[in-house]
């Protein structure tokens, strides 16, 4: 059978860094040619490591990777595909956020390859996006949307936020609406979580946030309108025209294997789960200089059979269609219902949870606790599937 693998790649730089965000990232960075030599000698080194697979998805998150200048862009896009063997079929996304693309680039993203966009928008309200430090305008959105619509682009996902600073019920209404009337095929969809060491984790006591009774309601109308408009969701955060899901996320909530390339990048490869230190002085550093006895690794274990069922109950639950008790059964000759009986009588009573057809999964007032729910699973001290619990895999 033919071992296939994704490949995320790294870019952690940004114009602004937006005050919630606590993505690592960097805003004072000029010497691109030298960041994107040291990822060029990263894919060379797991060239011959991954000669065996074929990568069928590829996704250069970050930071904003469009923030990169294009023609080193260019240069690590033809690196994936001289290093890797890159199947003809692969979904090939970039982030971008609309105040650093235009018409040219767009093009010449899509020739090199590139056939699906995330657009990090948030809201519709520039009030909204002025209380997240965003450095765009609604309308400066719908301009970069209309662009990449109109160079070609035909796979196109819309982050947005609820439970931001001031936002009502009827302001995340207007959001669903204006962006649906574009026609995405994607929506991704998040809470807004305050995280210590940012900005917002400073102020929090000063911002304006919905109490959860209304953030849960705002969740629960999103739901809903999406599906109104033909959005099946197919994963707690995300909502996919027919055909439209993401593959790449799709690996990580299915257990497949993923590379992760550049700075604070995760991977999970040969049953083994590492992820490289958020700095990048120290990754350039290390991989240029191979005796220079920097340590780039922030974690590298292998994942235990105790840990592989942690993390399978962890990940195949964040999926709507839930988990499959007679695939667990074969892959772990094990039975889940016996497992966690008393805790899922408790969550299917109080209608958290369902179970037919052989799946057990959540309904919409568990998706909005899940990260509670998840933790009760834990059968093993897996600090990955900890971080999942907690909603921290980035």
């Amino acid at each position: 059978m033919e071992k296939r693998l994704g490949l995320y790649i790294h870019i952690p730089f940004c114009e602004h860094k937006c005050d919630y965000c606590d993505f690592y990232s960097i805003t004072k960075f000029d010497d691109y040619v030298r960041f994107t030599d040291t990822l060029l000698l990263q894919m060379e080194d797991f060239s011959e490591k991954t000669k065996d697979y074929v990568v069928d998805t590829i996704y250069i998150g970050g930071g904003t990777p469009t923030v990169l200048p294009v023609k080193r862009m260019l240069e690590l896009i033809d690196g994936l595909y001289r290093n890797f063997n890159v199947s003809e079929n692969v979904e090939f996304t970039m982030e971008a956020n609309p105040a650093t693309v235009t018409k040219k680039t767009l093009k010449k993203y899509k020739k090199a390859g590139i056939n699906r966009l995330s657009f990090g928008l948030q809201s519709a309200v520039d009030e909204e996006l002025g209380a997240l430090s965003r450095i765009h305008s609604f309308d400066e959105f719908v301009e970069s949307y209309n662009l990449a619509r109109n160079v070609g682009f035909e796979n196109i996902n819309i982050d947005l936020m609820y439970g931001i600073p001031g936002q009502t019920q009827r302001s995340l209404g207007h959001t669903l609406e204006q962006v649906c009337d574009l026609e995405p095929n994607h929506i991704s969809l998040y809470g807004l979580k305050i995280e210590e060491g940012t900005p917002f984790f400073k102020k929090k006591d000063r911002l304006e946030l919905p109490d959860e009774d209304t953030e849960f309601e705002m969740y629960k109308y999103a739901v809903d309108y999406l599906a109104f408009r033909g959005f099946w969701q197919y994963e707690i955060s995300n909502f996919a025209k027919d055909g439209f899901k993401c593959r790449h996320n799709m690996k990580y909530w299915t257990c497949r294997e993923y590379l992760g390339l550049g700075p604070a990048a995760h991977s999970y490869f040969m049953n083994q789960r590492f992820s490289y230190k958020r700095s990048v002085p120290m990754f350039m550093d290390a991989l240029e200089y191979v005796n220079s006895g920097v340590d780039i690794l922030e974690e590298n274990y292998t994942v235990t059979p105790e840990e592989r069922v942690d993390e399978y109950i962890m990940l195949r639950l964040r999926l709507t269609e839930g988990l499959n008790v007679n695939e667990f059964k074969y892959n772990f000759n094990k039975d889940f219902s016996q497992m966690f009986e008393k805790e899922l009588k408790l969550y299917i009573d109080n209608g958290f949870m369902e179970f037919k057809n052989g799946h057990y999964y959540f309904t919409i007032k568990g998706m909005y606790v899940s990260n509670y729910i998840l933790s009760t699973f834990l059968t093993f001290d897996s600090e990955m599937a900890k971080n999942i619990a907690n909603g921290l895999d980035k």
